[in-house]
């Protein structure tokens, strides 16, 4: 008979995922936990493992609750988990990547035209009944134009073969050049954005990338440019972001991800040059469902084999 190990769940997580979970493990919930300080002392050394999602992350005092097992984690992102805590307390860490790239980079397109091409506005000026009163106005041609990846990774990879189905031309930014990349290197942010019409976002968050989009970046982007950010909002520093929007300085943006999620600054709000949508990039049924089945074959190999499957990069 198999072993039921014992996980703790960090956070909420997906009720597909946590279903799957109760079918093989017994569970414990920590934000179900009135003194979640104190129940986590009390309950040092306790856990084969735990599950948690990129935006719950995962801390010192809950890896040693783990002390020796896994932790896995639905999502890509992992900036908010302490791989140096997992290292001193021998905790393999997995994450889920690649099943997600597709629909990510759909998404940072679909931002690309959404804001482009003020779709979300032109959709409200029709829904209000003010399309008999006049025209609704131009908008930004998307086809042909200049597009700069900050992040060339899996997803920064997806994003350029969509942007090459629409002719436009491609630079990208990171920390080194990759050596297999079809299109040239930025090693200057503001370079890149100075050229680009639109800068989509597709690298790490976490202190090696906070607020990487300063105001600099953004002023060199200029009054004809657009931010796409599918990464983390950490990346953008969202002040400075809310003064170019404010004072027309870059032309639009199309966002995904904030500083503080959920909560969503009130001036980026009923703007028809940008769009703002509640962290949704890999939020389609295939992709979670590959997400899912990712964490439960993580903890299997784990406890099978002695080795998760994806650990990060």
């Amino acid at each position: 008979m198999r072993q039921r190990h014992r996980l703790l769940m960090i956070g909420p997580l997906p009720p597909g995922l946590r279903a799957a979970l109760a079918e093989r493990y017994e569970l414990d919930a920590l934000w179900e936990q009135p003194d979640r300080d104190a129940w986590l002392r009390a309950s040092r050394g306790r856990y084969a493992g735990g599950v948690t999602m990129s935006r719950h992350g995962c801390t010192e005092s809950m890896f040693a609750c783990l002390p020796g097992g896994v932790l896995a984690c639905f999502g890509v992102g992992h900036d908010g988990i302490d791989l140096e805590a997992a290292r001193r307390h021998g905790v393999q860490v997995s994450i889920t990547p690649d099943v997600l790239d597709d629909c990510v980079a759909d998404l940072a397109f679909g931002l690309v035209l959404a804001t482009a091409r003020r779709i979300p506005g032109a959709d409200r000026h029709v829904q209000a009944g003010r399309w008999p009163g006049g025209p609704y106005p131009l908008a930004t041609r998307v086809s042909g134009k200049r597009l700069g990846i900050v992040g060339l990774g899996r997803i920064g990879r997806a994003v350029a073969r969509r942007a090459a189905g629409f002719d436009m031309a491609l630079r990208y930014h990171g920390r080194a050049p990759k050596p297999d990349a079809d299109m040239p290197f930025e090693p200057d942010l503001p370079a890149l954005a100075r050229w680009a019409d639109f800068l989509v976002l597709s690298c790490p968050g976490g202190p090696a990338t906070r607020h990487l989009v300063s105001a600099a970046v953004l002023d060199a982007l200029g009054p004809d440019g657009f931010l796409i950010n599918v990464a983390r909002g950490s990346v953008v520093d969202e002040a400075a972001l809310i003064r170019a929007i404010e004072t027309d300085r870059i032309a639009g943006a199309g966002l995904d991800v904030y500083a503080d999620e959920p909560r969503v600054p009130a001036a980026l709000l009923g703007r028809d040059n940008v769009v703002v949508l509640p962290h949704v990039a890999a939020s389609t049924q295939e992709t979670r469902a590959a997400m899912e089945n990712l964490v439960l074959d993580n903890l299997d190999a784990f406890f099978s084999r002695g080795a998760v499957l994806t650990p990060p990069a």
